[in-house]
């Protein structure tokens, strides 16, 4: 071996030695940025990911806008549903005390027909009898009224005077015996 080559094995070995730094270096700086690659490439779907999503966001927020109503709106609203409803109870309430008014006026011409039949039926019935005498036989018997009777029948059937049966029970109204009523007959001693 010359010595040329000894002068230049250090600087070779140097070399040598420095390119397999390099190349590793160089590796080392290849996968550095392969790295780096896949990563802008994942922070690239993520940002597209994020775009969409503030997209869809956005695309909401116009849609919310148009679906919801401000205080103002609704406020007028309940006003306009209260006009409506004060209108309906107003109106039913009219309709409610002319059917009441109708109805009692029925009523009233109804009352006033019985009535008047009534006091046409007392203007021809006789005066009741509200004195009684004790000038009737104290002796007698015990009568039970029965069916189709009057006084006139009693009277006819007991031989009794009609007046005496009247004195006799007290009795105010003369056509308002009933059936089952037990009546004094006062009798003559012949």
């Amino acid at each position: 071996m010359s010595k040329r080559f000894w002068l230049f094995a250090p600087v070779f070995a140097l070399m040598v030695s420095a390119t397999g730094f390099a190349q590793v270096e160089l590796a080392n700086l290849r996968e550095d940025i392969r790295g780096l690659t896949q990563r802008v490439g994942e922070l690239s779907l993520r940002l597209e990911q994020l775009e969409r999503e503030n997209g869809e966001l956005h695309a909401k927020s116009r849609s919310a806008d148009k679906n919801y109503v401000t205080l103002v709106q609704l406020n007028e609203a309940v006003a306009d549903l209260n006009r409506v409803v004060k209108s309906a109870v107003a109106t039913s309430k009219t309709e409610t005390l002319q059917h009441v008014a109708t109805q009692m006026e029925k009523l009233a011409k109804q009352t006033n027909s019985a009535l008047d039949a009534l006091a046409k039926n007392q203007a021809t019935r006789p005066a009741v009898n509200s004195s009684f005498t004790e000038d009737y036989p104290k002796e007698g018997v015990s009568y039970t009224v029965q069916k189709g009777d009057t006084l006139a029948v009693i009277a006819k059937k007991t031989g009794a005077k009609q007046q005496d049966i009247i004195n006799a029970n007290k009795i105010s109204d003369p056509a308002r015996i009933m059936l089952g009523q037990t009546l004094f007959i006062p009798v003559s001693a012949k």
